[in-house]
């Protein structure tokens, strides 16, 4: 069941790649139906997957290459299951509001599909080196979808992209490589009591490595730069899944291979990575504030919004632990809405500038439906009560409050001004007289809609009923935790420890 989460799209991939009497159409219909497969047999995992068991579920286990410690290792949990499902939604709505291309179309499916089995192939590796492998697979498709189908400027977008991502992959590896041969293991797979056969002074290094590797991929100040470009460059279905999932990998990491490896240096440096969160909340969502560019303003605050991510993995109580996961999976759904909104509204009007645009809600020549989705959208990653956005900020910043107080109370800092930027957004681009020069605009089908509003009644759906989701999670997260007790006890360590 696992391995056909990833298989499935490579050979639809290959199908699409490989015959050549596979037109665009069909080419764009072997994709979507291969999403539309993947998404189902996620759900029928969720379904069948037990509540109660904190442990790896449906796990696959072959020999690969025995005598350097790697195996085919694949399980699921209730870190992995919620992001495992979020990839499949969001490359199915990818794929189906991608426009007819000019050039290249099966390629662009072919990227699309690869991509998604490397996503998929990372959440579910239980071996270090086979989650690298996945990790790096991904770098690719991602890479060519920037480079070939993006904006004016995608070669430099893409690029650096390419060089950030392969660092990111480069400390991950070493740090991986020297846990192993440092520790004794006999092999890479996943062992969380790993490092315990190592010196504390030992541990910090290799988990500072994990942390840099990951902190790239989420991403956290000062290692961003990167993102925005690419956002403004990418077409609008690869922003939709490289804010929805792509970032995640690197939250994903965090708790995985940082929290989940290295518990006892976690907590050593649990007050600087809350402090970190900090530094990455308030620069995102002040540099958002200043943005005249939708799809830049929405990039920027990706950056805020991931860095409750990591205040909460920071504090690691069972509380902060649950809302990083939920926060992981409503920033996901709102960041594609997001962009799938301001993807519309470009396609419409032909710029994305808040100078520019004005008047979209006009009801006869405007945009109305795509402003009220908006306004949800908004309204959500703001964190208004009903949304799942609420409920993921108030699970971080409650579990997280005991433990960093201080650092807590500057984040809510952060929900404050998220308003600010997004409200300016709603009332410079939507309210106030239409432009002659828009007062034609071409109208919204409701095939445009309908992912848009499939997004939207989710984001609704988790914040009036967010046990849902959290049901997936609590035994999972339960197991992970680190009490405030442990923490303030191990966060005075001995000289002997050292």
């Amino acid at each position: 069941m696992l391995s056909s989460l990833i298989w499935i799209p490579v050979l639809s991939a290959a199908v699409i790649a490989f015959f050549p009497k596979v037109t665009s159409q069909i080419a764009r219909w072997i994709a979507f139906g291969s999403s539309l497969v993947m998404l189902a047999l996620s759900l029928f995992l969720g379904s069948q997957f037990q509540l109660l068991n904190p442990t790896w579920q449906f796990q696959e286990y072959i020999p690969w290459l025995e005598t350097l410690g790697i195996h085919y290792h694949l399980g699921i949990d209730g870190l992995s299951l919620p992001l495992l499902i979020l990839n499949g939604l969001l490359t199915s709505i990818a794929i189906y509001t991608t426009h007819p291309l000019t050039h290249r179309t099966r390629f662009f499916y072919t990227l699309i599909l690869l991509l998604n089995a490397g996503v998929s192939g990372a959440f579910l590796s239980q071996n270090l080196l086979l989650f690298f492998l996945f990790y790096e697979i991904e770098l690719i498709p991602l890479y060519l979808l920037i480079a070939i189908w993006g904006g004016d400027r995608r070669e430099y977008a893409a690029t650096k992209f390419l060089i950030y991502t392969a660092i990111s992959g480069i400390l991950i590896l070493v740090a991986f490589l020297a846990l192993v041969g440092m520790s004794g293991a006999t092999s890479f797979d996943y062992n969380p009591s790993v490092s315990s056969a190592l010196p504390l002074a030992t541990q910090i290094p290799l988990l500072v490595t994990i942390l840099l590797g990951f902190a790239i991929k989420t991403p956290l100040v000062p290692f961003h730069t990167w993102l925005p470009d690419a956002h403004v460059e990418a077409s609008t279905p690869v922003s939709i899944l490289l804010a929805g999932i792509l970032l995640k990998l690197g939250a994903y990491g965090f708790l995985r291979f940082g929290l989940g490896l290295f518990p006892e240096a976690w907590s050593v440096l649990s007050p600087w990575l809350a402090t970190w969160a900090v530094a990455s909340v308030l620069y995102g969502v002040i540099v958002a504030i200043a943005q005249t560019d939708m799809k830049k303003m929405i990039a920027y605050s990706s950056i805020g919004h991931m860095g409750y991510v990591l205040l909460a993995a920071a504090a690691a109580t069972p509380i902060s632990l649950m809302g990083a996961i939920v926060q992981m999976i409503s920033h996901g759904l709102i960041s594609s809405l997001l962009f799938l909104l301001v993807g519309i509204v470009y396609d419409k009007t032909c710029t994305r500038n808040l100078n520019i645009l004005k008047g979209l809600f006009n009801p006869e020549q405007g945009l109305p439906v795509i402003g009220t989705l908006m306004v949800i959208a908004v309204m959500a990653s703001a964190g208004i009560p009903g949304m799942a956005g609420f409920v993921a900020e108030f699970l971080c910043f409650r579990g997280s409050f005991s433990v960093f107080p201080i650092q807590t109370l500057l984040c809510t800092m952060g929900t404050g001004l998220t308003a600010v930027y997004f409200t300016t957004l709603v009332n410079r681009a939507f309210f106030g007289r239409l432009p002659e020069a828009m007062a034609e605009l071409p109208p919204v089908k409701w095939s445009e809609r309908i992912p848009a509003a499939i997004l939207a009644a989710i984001i609704i759906l988790f914040g009036i009923q967010p046990g849902w989701l959290m049901s997936k999670s609590e035994a999972t997260t339960s197991a992970m935790k680190l009490t405030s007790s442990e923490l303030l006890v191990i966060n005075q360590p001995s000289v002997d420890r050292f």
